[in-house]
Parts: C-alpha cells; sequence; structure tokens
C-alpha cells in the first residue's frame, strides 16, 4: 500500500515536472482550452449579429426623426410614435429601486453578515433569500398586483382611480431585484480579509467603527456593481409591468423629456408604460413599421441605457478599487 501511493506520488510530480517543462504535450488541456475558445467565438458572433440586426432596423428611425423618436408619444401611427412615456417610466422604476432596494438590500446584508450570529435561523433566511432570487419575475408581478395594486389601491386615495399606478410598478421591480441586492452586497463583504477586521479591532474601534472604516471601503467596488447592475434589470423586465397594469397601447398625458414632465410627483399615481412594455406591445404589431423599424430604435434607446449603467458601475468600481489600494 505505502509503495503503491510512494510510486502513484511520483509520477503525479513527474508528469507536473513534465508539464511545467514543457517536455509534454497536454493534449486533453489544449483540447479543452480550443472548446471554450470556440464557445466564447459562438457567443460573441451571435451577439454582434443579433446587435447588428436591430442598429441596422432602427438606425433608420433616428436618421429620418432624430430627437422626434424619443420626444414623441405613443401613437397608432409609426411615423408619429415616441417613447418619451416609456423613458419617463423606466426613470421613475430605477429611481424606486435607488430609493427602496439599495437601502433595504445593503442594510440587511451588512447585519446578516456583520451581526447576526450564526443560527438555524440565519441559515434559513439566507437559503430563503438565495431561493428568492431565482423566482420568475412573473411572479413578482402576481406578488405586485395582489399587495400593491389591489390590497394597497396602488398607493392612491382617489375614488374611482385606477390603481395600476407606476408607484405600484416601481414597488414591485424594487422587491424583484431585493433579494439580487442583499446576495451581492454579502459577498463583496464576505471578501473582505479577515485581517482588516483584527487590525481595526487590535487598535480599539468598534464594531460599526470597523464596518464604516474598513469593511465598506473594501466592499464598496462589489457593492456598486452588484446595485447597478440591479437597476439594469430592473429597467428591462417587461412581464411583471404588464401583470401590474402597464399601459400596452395608447396612453394620455404629455409626453417630452422636460425634467418637469418626468419627474412630476403626480405620474406615481397615474396608469404609465415603460421601455420594454413599448418594445413588447411593437414587436407584435402586423405593421413592419412597428415590428421592425419602431422596435427595433426602441431596443437602440434601452441597449444604450444598459451600456451607461454598465460603464457607471465600471467607472465606480475602478476609483473605490484605486482608493482601496492607495
Amino acid at each position: 500500500m505505502a509503495l503503491t501511493t510512494i510510486s502513484s506520488t511520483a509520477t503525479v510530480e513527474g508528469r507536473v515536472e513534465q508539464a511545467l517543462r514543457g517536455e509534454r504535450a497536454d493534449v486533453r488541456g489544449r483540447l479543452f482550452e480550443a472548446l471554450l475558445l470556440v464557445s466564447l467565438f459562438i457567443s460573441l458572433l451571435i451577439l454582434a449579429v443579433l446587435i447588428g440586426r436591430v442598429v441596422s432596423d432602427g438606425a433608420s428611425v433616428y436618421a429620418d426623426r432624430g430627437g422626434d423618436f424619443l420626444q414623441g408619444r405613443l401613437s397608432s401611427d409609426a411615423t408619429r410614435a415616441g417613447i418619451s412615456q416609456g423613458i419617463a417610466g423606466s426613470l421613475w422604476i430605477a429611481l424606486g429601486v435607488i430609493v427602496i432596494s439599495l437601502p433595504l438590500g445593503i442594510s440587511a446584508a451588512i447585519y446578516l453578515e456583520e451581526y447576526a450570529p450564526q443560527t438555524r435561523v440565519t441559515r434559513f433566511i439566507e437559503l430563503n433569500i438565495r431561493n428568492l432570487a431565482g423566482v420568475p419575475s412573473i411572479v413578482y408581478g402576481l406578488l405586485g398586483l395582489a399587495i400593491f395594486v389591489e390590497a394597497l389601491n396602488g398607493f392612491s386615495n382617489n375614488e374611482g382611480a385606477s390603481t395600476s399606478t407606476l408607484a405600484a410598478a416601481s414597488v414591485t421591480l424594487a422587491v424583484l431585484v431585493l433579494p439580487v441586492v442583499i446576495i451581492t452586497t454579502a459577498e463583496a463583504i464576505r471578501a473582505v480579509p479577515s485581517a482588516l477586521r483584527e487590525g481595526a479591532y487590535g487598535v480599539g474601534a468598534t464594531r460599526w467603527e470597523v464596518i464604516r472604516t474598513q469593511v465598506l471601503p473594501y466592499a464598496a467596488p462589489g457593492i456598486f456593481t452588484g446595485a447597478l447592475l440591479s437597476i439594469a434589470r430592473a429597467v428591462g423586465e417587461a412581464a411583471p409591468l404588464i401583470v401590474v397594469g402597464a399601459v400596452t397601447g395608447l396612453l394620455g398625458g404629455s409626453g417630452g423629456l422636460a425634467l418637469q414632465d418626468i419627474f412630476n410627483p403626480e405620474n406615481l399615481t397615474n396608469r404609465f408604460t415603460a421601455m420594454p412594455v413599448i418594445v413588447t406591445s411593437w414587436a407584435k404589431q402586423p405593421e413592419d413599421a412597428f415590428k421592425i423599424d419602431a422596435a427595433a430604435a426602441a431596443i437602440i434607446a434601452m441597449l444604450v441605457f444598459v451600456l451607461v449603467i454598465n460603464s457607471i458601475a465600471i467607472v465606480l468600481r475602478n476609483r473605490f478599487e484605486r482608493k482601496r489600494s492607495t
């Protein structure tokens, strides 16, 4: 038994030494690497084809109408239809996620990682949070319909007014991404080296001082990245919005991208639409002007928004990483 073990160990060491010196080609390793490269190339090719098709279909709308497409309202005429009302709805949804999900999610993650005792109850809570992150978005739409729209009347006190309001939709999407915010924040906090905590405790810092001066600054890049990606996911969801009553046809009210029109608090208690809903609605229209051109132009606007969110995440992450390294 001992001789077999020694022989096996020597064989393994010899193979490792040969691989390091390059005396023997690792055929299986090279084949696996080639398969990974092929998979990456196919994925990038599919993505490039999809983006190229969308850009080629939607570019003509921006070339012909320019800012009028962004400023225009929903219309049954494809040559006059615009997405300003959808942009306003998506911005309110993003604001709801920032105001509701980020403070609650980050605070919950800090408590679970830094304060909560590691008991069965804590592990049960963490398990359920991870399960909630994998629940289909349509389920959250049904939750929002039952609680925020029906039970709470869309947070509106006006008798006879529609309960399918922007406030209810915004809170529904905030609840949808809340588990993701908690998980990403907890993972970022868990990645903080224990030596930082021990060193701070060694000089007499309290638990809150350790969290505020050591843990959160070190975990900030991961926290910001997860938070902004959660915002991008919330803005791109269509199914929950349709369930809670987003307008898929024409929508009254004023259009335009003026700040006083977009961020008017009265919008929260009114009917609404959003960019994913507009894309879904236009893609089902029989006219090519809607189904192809207008829908592609709306997708381009959504892609630009997501790219802006991702760019902000990258800038913030790099900034905090530089501060952390100095």
